[in-house]
């Protein structure tokens, strides 16, 4: 699956793991499951802190878990995220294995506040530009909030699943069974249709604050200019 230089890359990306990972698969007798545990096994002959377990405990197959050892923090792709969404399954690897994220820390906050239990569920194709973008955002959050689940399902292994979700396009997001979001997301953004009480929180602190001698809002090329001018000015 992988190729040589693809799995030198991949070994010095997986140095970064700082706790134990296992990768477990649930698989079946098909095509798609016998390449997803080669995939599996290639990637965990290239560190010692992976390893494979194959327990076929998922209703979905092929699938696998990416759980960190002896904890519920973990993340589930469903088929293989192979093509636009291999960086997805390395972020995926590291972030689960303890390498910290580089979300703000105020977003990271926002995440592991959340109250309540999250079961999401993203449809991706390999050919999607704009599916890793939701794939990671998801997974993040479900790393840093154990409330949280996602299962990243690829579209074109699970046919039957898109057909009966009526799923045109992707990424299609969906939250405990309702659809939730389509297209482009990010972590803010979700966060923004979860925590319903985040911009009145955020214009309390902006109240708290003393008065502005001058504020600049907004950012670019006119922002920019407006704060030089004005420090310039006094």
């Amino acid at each position: 699956m992988l190729d040589a230089n693809l799995k030198t890359q991949l070994k010095t990306y997986l140095a970064n793991i700082v706790q134990p990972i296992e990768l477990v698969a649930s698989l079946d007798g098909s095509a798609k499951s016998r390449e997803l545990e080669t995939l599996l096994n290639e990637i965990a002959a290239l560190s010692d802190a992976v390893s494979y377990v194959r327990t076929d405990d998922d209703a979905r197959r092929p699938s696998f878990l990416i759980r960190r050892v002896g904890t519920n923090v973990s993340v589930r792709f469903a088929g293989i995220p192979m093509g636009h969404e291999f960086t997805s399954l390395v972020l995926a690897l590291l972030q689960v294995g303890g390498h910290p994220s580089k979300l703000a820390q105020e977003v990271i906050q926002q995440v592991q506040a959340l109250d309540g239990d999250y079961a999401f569920e993203s449809y991706f194709s390999l050919s999607c530009q704009n599916c890793p973008d939701v794939v990671q955002a998801l997974n993040l959050m479900s790393v840093l909030n154990p409330r949280i689940r996602h299962v990243a399902v690829e579209g074109g292994v699970f046919q039957d699943e898109v057909a009966a979700r009526q799923i045109m396009s992707v990424p299609a997001i969906f939250l405990n069974g309702e659809p939730f979001g389509q297209g482009r997301m990010n972590v803010e953004q979700i966060l923004a249709k979860l925590d319903v009480g985040s911009s009145a929180r955020a214009a309390e602190k902006i109240s708290a604050k003393e008065p502005f001698d001058v504020l600049v809002v907004g950012g670019g090329p006119a922002g920019a200019s407006a704060a030089i001018y004005a420090a310039r000015k006094g």
